[in-house]
């Protein structure tokens, strides 16, 4: 059996499941794509192969394996894009939580049945219908619980609204010992610099009292304050928007002091290295066309307690 174990983003990684980049299918047309950034590839000529998504994944998977992480990899389903497991579950505390995704991708959860297999049935929380949080917009940080959302104006609006007032809401109900904080994000279908897509393509917890943040990609000044305030302005590394369309903040913690990050992150590894973290570097820009990155890809299943 799985013995779940996710209390905050960075402590010790055991367990995770890394998504697969093979037989993703055909291109996707204009209007079959689920984010701005996948549709500006698109257009451009530019929407990365699976040659190359693959090539990427797999380095990603050797570096956690590197480090002694147990990775699981989703079976593949023929013609599926599979590579954002971080979308379709995720743990808090000893729970696993089945998000109810974009219809285009419910096959996608059962492509880890054999992981679900190992996991006491009792663990596992299925969303009811209407309730949408996506694991994105989801991050336990030690007693508190940080969610990404967008209000009803802006989830009936933009196709890239991934979580509701009422995923909030059930996830208060269901983790009632954490202190929620929900921040509303800013959307936009057409605009990928104007998007934040979920919580970690603007913001995420690293290393033990430390984060990365893009201020634009919230529509509420004072949920930048509160961050500010709690992890403290010397601990923050705040991005521009050409970095946050870039996904500078979707990086992974494999511990408190190892991040796995894109090699081309120049300023960010840089500084990272400066405050003492490892920065394992691999090449992911490919698969960053799809609006994901590092964090995306994983569904951490344990880490150490």
């Amino acid at each position: 059996m799985i013995d779940l174990h996710i209390k905050n983003e960075t402590s010790k990684l055991e367990a995770v499941v890394l998504g697969v980049a093979n037989s993703p299918g055909s291109v996707p047309t204009i209007d079959n794509a689920y984010d701005p950034k996948s549709k500006e590839f698109i257009r451009k000529g530019q929407y990365p192969t699976e040659e190359d998504t693959v090539r990427e994944m797999d380095a990603f998977a050797n570096i956690l394996t590197k480090y002694g992480v147990k990775v699981y990899r989703p079976e593949i389903l023929e013609d599926l894009n599979q590579i954002f497991t971080r979308d379709i579950c995720f743990v808090i505390d000893n729970m696993i939580v089945v998000a109810n995704v974009l219809k285009e991708r419910d096959e996608e959860v059962h492509a880890i049945d054999y992981v679900f297999d190992q996991i006491n049935p009792n663990q596992i929380i299925e969303m009811p219908d209407g309730i949408r949080a996506e694991g994105g917009d989801v991050m336990p940080w030690n007693g508190k619980l940080f969610i990404g959302y967008s209000e009803p104006e802006d989830f009936n609006m933009y196709q890239v609204s991934r979580t509701n007032r009422e995923g909030v809401d059930f996830l208060k109900n269901q983790f009632p010992h954490y202190e929620v904080h929900a921040f509303e994000l800013v959307k936009s279908d057409d605009d990928p610099r104007a998007n934040a897509l979920h919580l970690d393509c603007c913001f995420q917890p690293i290393g033990k009292d430390q984060a990365i943040i893009f201020p634009g990609g919230f529509k509420n000044q004072k949920d930048v304050e509160f961050l500010r305030s709690y992890f403290g302005e010397e601990n923050i590394i705040e991005i521009t928007r050409e970095e946050m369309y870039n996904m500078y903040s979707n990086v992974f913690s494999i511990s408190p002091e190892v991040i796995v990050s894109e090699k081309n992150f120049t300023r960010l590894n840089t500084e990272l290295r400066k405050r003492g973290f490892t920065v394992e570097e691999v090449p992911y820009g490919e698969i960053s066309k799809q609006e994901g990155l590092l964090r995306c890809s994983t569904l951490p299943l344990r880490r150490t307690k």
